[in-house]
């Protein structure tokens, strides 16, 4: 028995111990490396014209036999000779397919998907002996490499009918923490093809037993399965494809029970890196999606074989709900193809990625304005969070996508949509923020606003109004909230007289903290009472904030100020009050500074004291 050295015994120990997360990859590496000794035997044959080698010679065979508890692995490719066993077999992360590239066609794009030589030794993870029997193209003679493990290995002569390589598993028994038997089962290999190996651009084959029904009796036959699709779809022209191909994919893969509402297909060529993408825009949002739980991120690929399934990188925040892949022959990946260096290579797929997101997303809101609502709904909260919570870093990529329901078109806007027809006069986008569209449009606040025919974007969201805070303005306009304090409004109603401002510090004096001012409204015009933030908190932020869980008890309070209506004849009442009834002016104070907590969705302190007090005036 020859031995391995001793920095392969060391790293085929970290092999079978550490490298690799998931022990099922070793049917990926199996795979892979069969398809790279057919593309060095599909080289061969382009480029020497004595070779003749068909079609249908280039494939894979996986061969199951549950009472050995064996799996093979076989392919009709190059073959190694036994100087190759021992040095590609015998010394880990040599690998023979980048000495192969490096040495026969340094100059050639030959898509060569094992380059580290560790992907072999990945099968020690689930089988305690290991079987190779190999041919090499142009050889009259077979050898077998065998080995148990790290005490080393054996080659000797053997037998095979043409060129080419069986990797042959014997299992380990099954423990309590690991049912080996499971990659004897033919559904499990099924699923272990679909998921790492589907687009393998070689058939991949496995003998399946199925039953047929002959003259009404039922006759079970073996029959050849290809298990694989072999081209994936992205790598297939654009021209070629339905919205029923892009669909179907779609939920082939499970991205959604849903319908997308658009297909993104790319095959980009860059100076640095070559990529293909595939990905979707849901049209509704999974039901974990606005939940910690939730992960996000594109499958990768690298040359048709899945190294991740959730890339997170390939994705911002606010873009987590696209579904999809990215597929690069150019990335550099880890050791054990399970895990993606961060390069220059991914970073500039990611910019692209999200470059082609956002203009697609543009496309369907021009184009397709249903479609791109029916989207908003699901996942707009998600963009808006990407504006607030990276303080606006984000803005020049979001801030076009963004929509906000209209005062006056009664449907959902854009920003620029808006500011295309402000008034010339206009120096605000205004904006009033509520529970709901219906309670808005009701708000005292928007009154002077809608006076002056200026339009009003109703924020619903509770992150809306954190939204727009952070944008602070868009195109040179300024936001500014119906409850600011100065509206900047044309023909405001002058300051009270100075009666009056008595009347209101004796109103802020029987209320005490509970507001910062009483004052006479700019902007009431048919309501009598209102309260506006006069800080830079709102009453709708101090409500979000409010109903958030906090460990601390931290709960916010908004400066208030209580605004009157100076034209209201409740104002009457209350100047009578104020000149000739003490009792009854403290009574109507308290009464208007409820009401304008109950338009506000405020809880009152003392609810009975309220009804108290209104009984009180009605006798």
């Amino acid at each position: 028995m020859k031995e391995f050295k001793a920095e392969s015994k060391r790293l085929l120990d970290l092999m079978i111990n550490s490298i690799y997360t998931h022990k099922e990859i070793f049917l990926r590496e199996l795979i892979s490396n069969a398809s790279d000794a057919l593309d060095k035997m599909r080289y061969l044959a382009l480029t020497d014209n004595n070779i003749t080698y068909e079609k249908d010679d280039y494939f894979i065979r996986i061969s199951i036999d549950k009472e050995s508890r064996e799996i093979t692995v076989s392919e009709n490719g190059i073959g190694m000779s036994v100087d190759e066993l021992e040095n590609n077999l015998g010394i880990i992360a040599k690998s023979g397919s980048l000495d192969f590239k490096t040495q026969t066609a340094p100059g050639e794009d030959i898509d060569i998907i094992g380059k580290f030589g560790v992907g072999f030794y990945s099968a020690f993870m689930v089988a305690d002996e290991i079987r190779v029997v190999s041919r090499a193209f142009g050889s009259e003679e077979a050898n077998l490499w065998e080995s148990g493990g790290i005490e080393g290995f054996n080659i000797t002569s053997a037998k095979r009918e043409q060129q080419g390589t069986d990797i042959t598993l014997k299992l380990k028994k099954g423990t309590d923490e690991e049912n080996y038997d499971d990659y004897l089962d033919e559904y499990e290999i099924r699923s272990l093809v679909k998921k790492y190996s589907d687009f393998i651009r070689y058939p991949i084959k496995m003998l399946t037993k199925t039953t047929k029904t002959v003259d009404g009796k039922e006759e079970e036959t073996i029959e050849d399965q290809v298990l694989n699709s072999m081209v994936p779809i992205w790598k297939k022209q654009k021209s070629t494809l339905t919205k029923e191909d892009y669909d179907g994919f779609y939920n082939e893969k499970h991205y959604g029970y849903d319908t997308p509402l658009r297909s993104i297909h790319a095959n980009v060529e860059g100076s640095s890196v070559n990529y293909s993408a595939l990905m979707y825009i849901p049209s509704s949002a999974p039901y974990d999606f606005y939940t910690k739980d939730y992960r996000k991120g594109l499958e990768l690929y690298s040359s048709g074989v899945l190294i991740m399934d959730k890339c997170p990188d390939l994705l911002p925040d606010y873009f987590a709900f696209v579904k999809g892949l990215v597929d690069s022959g150019d990335l550099t990946l880890n050791i054990s193809r399970e895990m993606l260096q961060h390069d220059r290579q991914l970073k500039f797929i990611a910019k692209k990625v999200k470059e082609k997101i956002k203009s697609e997303l543009l496309d369907m809101q021009k184009a397709e304005r249903g479609n791109y609502e029916k989207f908003f709904k699901a996942f707009g909260r998600q963009l808006k969070y990407g504006v607030y919570s990276e303080y606006a870093v984000n803005r020049d990529v979001l801030e076009d996508l963004l929509l906000f329901y209209s005062s006056f078109e009664k449907k959902y806007v854009t920003l620029a949509e808006y500011t295309d027809r402000m008034k010339e006069d206009q120096k605000f986008i205004y904006y009033a923020c509520g529970d709901s569209m219906e309670r808005i449009a009701k708000m005292p606040q928007a009154e002077a606003v809608t006076e002056n025919g200026y339009e009003i974007l109703y924020l619903t969201d509770d992150v809306d109004e954190f939204t727009v805070r952070m944008l602070m303005n868009y195109k040179e306009k300024q936001f500014k909230s119906v409850s600011d304090k100065d509206l900047g409004l044309k023909d405001e109603p002058s300051v009270a007289e100075e009666g009056d401002k008595k009347l209101f510090e004796k109103m802020k004096e029987l209320l005490g903290d509970k507001v910062k001012e009483v004052r006479a409204s700019k902007r009431l015009k048919t309501h009598p009472v209102c309260l506006v933030a006069d800080g830079g908190l709102s009453i709708e932020m101090e409500k979000v904030l409010k109903s958030m869980p906090d460990a601390q008890g931290f709960k916010p309070e908004a400066e208030k100020a209580l605004e009157i209506n100076e034209g209201n004849e409740i104002f009457g009442v209350l100047k009578t009050a104020f000149d000739s009834d003490a009792d009854k002016f403290a009574l109507l104070t308290n009464i208007l500074y409820n009401q304008a907590l109950l338009i506000e969705g405020l809880p009152i302190d003392d609810p009975v004291q309220y009804c108290n007090d209104i009984c009180k005036m009605m006798k």
